[in-house]
């Protein structure tokens, strides 16, 4: 069976048990606080298992895009070098809401693999939970007696809480678990060695395919177990390793999932793949690997960044390219030519490739060409240090950490190069640095969160804030959280007039009063299903109920700015073409933000025409039509969705002109476009690769930017004193240009005299020529030329220029090479030293650096110290 085949083999066997298939969660999570990634199946039916929501169908089954390469599930450094871990990867599952139990999972669990897939009996394992004494968790005696009807009680293992007890978190809903491990040895091995001893050993042969978990409870702050009120089959299959065993491959990487792309690995590197564990074949394995992570991220939303989500794809695709360039000895961008294989392979799974293969290309491309930049940079950082040693020939942890963090190189790499020059590496140290690192990022996102207090059973998931703003209401939920050292409290309603920040617009703010007493929420945002006001107080009476009070004037400003968005969509669509998508946005009352792929600066003439179109639609003061419908109704129809967003079988359409704007959108808007009032674009630039960013204002916000406008220009025109203020101001420019002339001129002049003076006080110490002056000069740059101007006219030359600019104590420091290789001499190192007699700092290259302090009086005192390293 091919992979395809195998994929809709599983689907087709549980859509014939009454199972709802249902499509892929979108691989970056977008309201969960505790996720960056979808790292499991069960992400996107959390809620279901909470309870915070009903589920629409009981039984449901899916292949899941899963990315583990942060948090507790990292497996980065080991994709590639092993034949089974991989950063995104596919989760088979079959899911049941308070429906079937370990009966009918266990049940069909075995037909599917021994009847569907033909996997020999022989050659299966299962575990069931051992129990936990100290939990008080009982032998999963149940699972064990399923399993009877169909396996040998010698295949029925006992696993631990560890291997048999699976936890979302450290809160949240758990239970036991039952593995299905298959053997793939050969049959001489298996009579060899009993394929038991080998199961959650960490053999490559004998895996683990698929995990049944039972979820029967809630684990609570406090580390106790609450039974939950229904009962839950969760269950994941990888994709991955499912296919490795019916295609009987050794490797996961030897499967159709895979060999596609590494053929054309081997097409564009002239070389071939021989599955071996050398440097070169992992290098085909994590090229392979690495580019369905990073194009699936991509096409779902998430671009590469320097923080959060985007910075850990932007680590993955490095770590590509190191392998690429340092293995493959490829020099050039690789990656983005293995797109039109990938999105053609998952086209009719995962069509959002496919859909902006352009765009994803592109990006990636662009990635990969700055960082191969930033690697050469590295490469000359690592010559660097090999030839500046701090210690006794090793490269010391701090400069190690700097290469991987900063340049990207892999500890390996650093200690093969270490190697070539007869160096070694502070492993220690570098650990240490790494270790560091690993407990910022800990502290900069841990947050510190309480257990709800449950008031009430009505779930706080009705909104009622598109039509009312104040409301009477009550708490149904409340909790206190810390993060650092700022404590605050989430508060849930049974229903609420706060909009959840979501979709780019940001969060309700106003008042719950409590009685007498008013408490101000500070924002509102959406975890899960859940709608979350935070407060910094509690009242004193929570009970009882509450007057719910959203503020208006930020919400109507939000709701400008948000129709707006959509009119600005529409009209770049119209100047720009049709490829224009949204690729972020922010919504707030003061300001609209909108990220959309295109690759070219705007020119003023489109953003000038984009502004007509927008403020063209505003005064047609257009009714904004907004209506529910099946999402697949709204699509027909020419709707814009929004790669990377989940929606439901019933979405939100918002109409503004059916010919011209038509998008799902859950924000708040405007009535009628007129509302709007007036639209400006305030600027226009580049926030990533093949990504723009428009900022601009509506209503009274762009009335008060044109105010200041044409203050401005009444202000220039009075300080130029003429009818034609541009026609002054061409004049004043001609005739700054004309003066910068004649002072270049000047200093010229001035630099030539000061080189002919300073020809005059060389003094020769010890075979080298020296100079130290300090020189009166405007500026660095002149200070620079005049250096390099003597560096070409004496030989063994070491030289030190002292100046005051504006201000401000300057040091150069120039060395001939010749000094540089027989005396070992580093100007980078010594305008360090001579920098502390001027309270400052600095560095540069072995020939040539600078620095600069704070205290001018100590500038003779930095040459002096010149002259004394040579005497």
């Amino acid at each position: 069976m091919t992979s395809k085949e195998i994929r809709q083999a599983f689907l087709d066997f549980f859509e014939s048990r009454q199972h709802h298939i249902v499509p892929s969660a979108p691989i970056v999570i977008k309201n969960d606080p505790t996720l960056l990634f979808t790292n499991a199946g069960m992400n996107q039916f959390k809620d279901y298992f909470l309870g915070n929501s009903v589920p629409e169908f009981k039984r449901v089954v899916d292949t899941q895009k899963c990315l583990r390469v942060s948090g507790k599930h990292n497996d980065l450094e080991e994709v590639g070098v092993d034949t089974y871990h991989h950063t995104m990867f596919e989760m088979l599952g079959n899911w049941s809401f308070g429906d079937y139990f370990k009966k009918e999972a266990i049940e069909w669990s075995w037909l599917l693999l021994t009847e569907v897939f033909k996997i020999d009996p022989d050659k299966i394992y299962v575990t069931v939970f051992e129990g936990d004494e100290k939990e008080g968790l009982p032998f999963d005696q149940e699972a064990y007696d399923e399993w009877l009807k169909w396996i040998d009680k010698d295949r029925i293992l006992k696993g631990n809480k560890k291997d048999n007890f699976w936890e979302m978190g450290d809160t949240g809903p758990c239970g036991p678990c039952s593995e299905i491990h298959i053997d793939c040895r050969s049959e001489s091995e298996r009579k060899e060695v009993a394929g038991e001893d080998l199961v959650n050993a960490d053999h490559p042969q004998v895996i683990e395919i698929w995990n049944n978990v039972f979820m029967e409870y809630n684990r609570l702050k406090d580390g106790s177990l609450q039974v939950l009120p229904a009962k839950h089959v969760d269950t994941g299959m990888g994709f991955e390793r499912l296919v490795r065993v019916l295609q009987n491959k050794q490797s996961n990487y030897d499967t159709d999932v895979f060999t596609g792309t590494i053929q054309e690995i081997e097409k564009i590197a002239g070389k071939k793949y021989d599955g071996s564990d050398s440097k070169e074949a992992v290098a085909f394995r994590v090229l392979s690997d690495h580019i369905r992570a990073v194009a699936f991220a991509i096409a779902d939303g998430q671009l590469p960044s320097n923080t959060g989500a985007g910075y850990v794809i932007r680590r993955i695709l490095r770590r590509a390219v190191r392998y690429y360039y340092s293995y493959l000895h490829v020099e050039e961008a690789l990656l983005h030519k293995l797109i039109p294989v990938l999105s053609s392979q998952f086209e009719s799974v995962f069509p959002e490739l496919n859909l902006q293969m352009d765009f994803v290309s592109k990006v990636i491309k662009e990635e990969e060409e700055s960082f191969l930049k930033t690697l050469e940079k590295g490469l000359k950082k690592m010559d660097d240090i090999v030839r500046n040693p701090q210690q006794d020939r090793v490269i010391v942890g701090k400069n190690a950490f700097e290469l991987y963090d900063t340049f990207g190189f892999p500890i390996d790499l650093i200690r093969l190069i270490a190697g070539e020059n007869n160096f070694t590496v502070d492993e220690e140290g570098f650990e240490a640095e790494m270790h560091k690192q690993k407990n910022r990022s800990r502290a900069a996102t841990t947050v510190d969160t309480e257990d709800w207090i449950v008031l009430s059973a009505k779930d706080g998931s009705d909104f009622v804030g598109y039509n009312d703003l104040l409301i009477e209401t009550r708490v149904s939920r409340y909790r206190k959280i810390k993060n650092k050292d700022k404590v605050q409290f989430q508060v849930v309603l049974e229903s609420t007039p706060f909009y959840a920040e979501s979709g780019g617009q940001v969060g309700d703010t106003g008042v719950l009063s409590f009685g007498d007493e008013d408490i101000y929420v500070t924002d509102t945002k959406k975890e899960n299903e859940l709608i979350i006001h935070f407060l910094d107080k509690l009242p004193a009476e929570i009970e009882g109920t509450v007057v719910a009070k959203v503020d208006f004037e930020k919400r109507l400003n939000t709701s400008y700015n948000h129709s707006a968005t959509h009119l600005l969509q529409a009209a770049l669509k119209s100047v720009l073409g049709k490829h224009v998508a949204q690729k972020g946005s922010l919504v707030s009352p003061d300001i609209l933000r909108f990220d959309f792929a295109h690759f070219a600066k705007m020119t003023d003439d489109e953003i000038r025409r984009v502004e007509i179109i927008v403020n063209e639609e505003i005064r047609k003061n257009l009714v904004v039509e907004i209506v529910e419908m099946p999402k697949e109704d709204a699509l027909q129809l020419g709707a814009m969705a929004l790669f990377g967003e989940k929606y439901g079988n019933y979405v939100r359409v918002v109409t503004m002109d059916p010919d011209f704007s038509i998008e799902l959108c859950g924000g708040t808007h405007v009535l009628q476009t007129g509302m709007i009032g007036l639209f400006v674009i305030t600027s226009e630039s580049a926030v990533a690769s093949g990504v723009r960013r428009i900022e601009a204002l509506t209503g009274s916000a762009a009335l008060r930017y044109y105010e200041e406008k044409i203050s401005q220009s009444k202000q220039i025109s009075e300080l130029l004193k003429g009818n034609n203020p541009i026609k002054a101001l061409e004049d004043l420019i001609t005739e700054n240009a004309k003066l910068k002339k004649e002072l270049e001129k000047n200093l010229v002049e001035k630099t030539r005299a000061l080189k002919k003076d300073l020809l005059n006080k060389i003094e020769s110490i010890n075979g080298i020529n020296f100079i130290g002056q300090k020189v009166d000069l405007p500026h660095a740059d002149a200070l620079k030329t005049l250096a390099f101007s003597l560096r070409d006219s004496v030989d063994n030359l070491f030289l030190v220029l002292a100046a005051d600019l504006e201000g401000k104590p300057n040091l150069s420091v120039m060395i001939s090479d010749d000094l540089i290789k027989e005396r070992n001499y580093n100007a980078g190192n010594i305008v360090r030293e001579l920098a502390k007699s001027i309270q400052g700092g600095g560095g540069g290259q072995p020939f040539f650096a600078t620095a600069g302090g704070k205290n001018s009086e100590g500038l003779q005192e930095a040459i002096d110290k010149g002259r004394t390293i040579i005497q």
